[in-house]
C-alpha cells in the first residue's frame, strides 16, 4: 500500500512539474523573453522556482532577506539549492557549463540568464566579470557556492576564494546563507541532497516520492568584502557556520 501511495505521488507531482515547464515557457515566449533584461528574467526565474518547489512537495521556511542586487554566499547540497534560493529574491546563477546541454534543464537555465563556467579554465572568472556587473547593476542578485562540490549537508567544507576575486575588485556586498534540508519517508542525506556520484534521473525520482520536504534557509547580515579574497572566503565560511548553528539549535 505504500510503495503505491508512493508511485501515486511521484505520478501527480512529474505530472504538476510538466504543467509547470509548460506555462513558464509560454510565458516567456508569448511575452518576448529573449528581449528581457537581467532583471526580468530573474523574476521570472523567481516565479518558476516557486512553481517548481509547489509542484515537487518542497516547502520553504525562510528566515530573513538579502537586499536585491547582491551576492549570496550559502552551503551547497545539490540541484534543490537553486530552486530554494531563486524562490526567495531576484538572482542569476553561475553554474558548471555542462549544464547548458543537458536536456529540458538546460534550456530553462539558459533563458534564465544563467552564466556559465568552466572551473577547469582558470581565465573563466575573470571573463565572466562583465557578466557579473551586468546582474548586480540591474538589482540582480547572484548566488555563488564557493565549497566547489555539493556534499550531504553534514559538513560544510572550505570555501575556495577564486570566484570572490570580481565582488573584492568591485566592492560588492555579501550575504552569507545556511540551507537545511528535512523530510518525512526518507533521509534528506540521499534523498535530498545530490552529490558524489549520484545519478540525477533516479534521485528526483526518489525526491518526488518523499511523503514531505522542508528547506530551512538563513540569511545573515551582509558584510562588505574588504580587499582580500582568501580572507573573506575564510570570514564568510565563519558566517554560514555560526547560522548553521542558530538553525541547528532552534
Amino acid at each position: 500500500m505504500e510503495t503505491l501511495a508512493k508511485r501515486l505521488r511521484q505520478a501527480v507531482r512529474l505530472c504538476r512539474l510538466g504543467g509547470t515547464f509548460a506555462y513558464m515557457w509560454l510565458t516567456y515566449h508569448l511575452n518576448r523573453g529573449d528581449r528581457w533584461d537581467a532583471h526580468r528574467r530573474a523574476l521570472w526565474l523567481q516565479e518558476f522556482a516557486g512553481r517548481c518547489l509547489t509542484s515537487i512537495g518542497v516547502e520553504v521556511e525562510a528566515e530573513g532577506k538579502p537586499e536585491e542586487g547582491q551576492f549570496i554566499v550559502s552551503n551547497h547540497m545539490g540541484y534543490v539549492d537553486i530552486i530554494v534560493m531563486a524562490s526567495q529574491t531576484p538572482q542569476v546563477f553561475l553554474s558548471n557549463h555542462t549544464v547548458a546541454n543537458w536536456p529540458v534543464i538546460g534550456y530553462f537555465v539558459k533563458k534564465a540568464g544563467t552564466l556559465f563556467i568552466d572551473r577547469g579554465r582558470r581565465k573563466e572568472v575573470v571573463e565572466q566579470d562583465a557578466g557579473f556587473a551586468a546582474a548586480i547593476e540591474q538589482g540582480v542578485g547572484m548566488t555563488v557556492y564557493l565549497e566547489g562540490t555539493s556534499t550531504d549537508g553534514s559538513e560544510i567544507l572550505p570555501f575556495k576564494s577564486s570566484l570572490l576575486q570580481p565582488v573584492v575588485r568591485n566592492g560588492w556586498s555579501v550575504t552569507p546563507a545556511y540551507l537545511k534540508y528535512e523530510c518525512e519517508g526518507g533521509d534528506p542525506a540521499t534523498d535530498i541532497c545530490w552529490w558524489g556520484d549520484m545519478t540525477f534521473g533516479p534521485h528526483f525520482i526518489k525526491l518526488l516520492g518523499l511523503k514531505r520536504s522542508r528547506a530551512t534557509l538563513k540569511f545573515g547580515k551582509s558584510r562588505e568584502p574588504g580587499d582580500d579574497r582568501k580572507a573573506l572566503a575564510m570570514t564568510l565560511r565563519e558566517d554560514v557556520l555560526e547560522l548553521r548553528e542558530a538553525v541547528e539549535g532552534s
